[in-house]
């Protein structure tokens, strides 16, 4: 019986290396050769204890390296937002930017599991963070959906649902109307723009619960706080965003 394990094994082990050399898979950073969509280096280095930094409890921008954790940064203190929490995975600067771009705009969507999981690890190692009751993407606009083909944020909270056994609701925020990219308009319209674009179509999944909110990135934080803003007038009792990525303050 352990020879035919053994045997079955060696099999195994073979044929993933006859494959490797058939199919060469690439770092999506680095562009070395590795068996997954990120290698151990770009791993380590970006997304390692060494990358973590301190960052607000609230926003996810980053604070002074002293900060303890739970604390605010000055923004979200003299202005709190309608979300609660936000956790992000690393900031949006290069190279960590292009996992998103290929994601969002090169149609590589085998990368959405890879920043579930690196998302995941975040909130793992952010320790007692309260888990939602639900999971919910932020939509897209149907002419930019129908342009895109896909949702790159729903994308990523299917993977992340499951690893966290939080469960998915993807319908749960309808995006009433087509907005303008908040990366295309200035930053004085970015609230205009996104004002009123969200609708919740069945309160009752909202009512009294913690919501998580999934999304790629996050830079002003305006989708976002109309999105909480949205769920908690239809009795969201918390919200938290669970983001990729964070653009830092210019």
């Amino acid at each position: 019986m352990n020879d035919k394990i053994f045997a079955m094994r060696r099999g195994q082990l073979l044929f993933n290396q006859l494959l490797d050399r058939l199919l060469p898979n690439a770092c999506a950073l680095c562009g070395g050769a590795s068996s997954e969509a990120l290698c151990a280096g770009c791993e380590a280095q970006f997304f390692g204890p060494a990358a973590a930094i301190a960052r607000c409890a609230c926003c996810a921008n980053p604070l002074p390296a002293a900060a303890a954790a739970g604390m605010l940064c000055g923004v979200c203190l003299a202005s709190p937002p309608a979300f609660d929490r936000t956790l992000v995975a690393a900031d949006y600067v290069l190279p960590v930017d292009q996992l998103v771009l290929q994601l969002k705009f090169g149609h590589r969507l085998a990368l959405a599991p890879l920043c579930a999981r690196l998302l995941r690890d975040a909130v793992l190692a952010a320790g007692a963070t309260p888990l939602p009751a639900l999971l919910c993407p932020v939509p897209l606009g149907p002419r930019r959906l129908a342009e895109r083909g896909y949702n790159q944020a729903l994308e990523i909270a299917r993977p992340l649902a499951r690893s966290m056994g939080v469960a998915l609701e993807a319908r749960l925020v309808h995006r009433v109307h087509d907005t303008a990219a908040q990366s295309s308009v200035t930053p004085a319209e970015r609230q205009a723009n996104i004002a009123g674009a969200f609708a919740v179509p069945d309160a009752a999944l909202v009512a009294g619960r913690h919501i998580g909110v999934v999304d790629d990135v996050i830079t002003s934080g305006r989708t976002l706080n109309e999105l909480a803003a949205t769920l908690k007038r239809h009795g969201a009792a918390r919200v938290s965003n669970f983001v990729f990525a964070r653009t830092p303050p210019h």
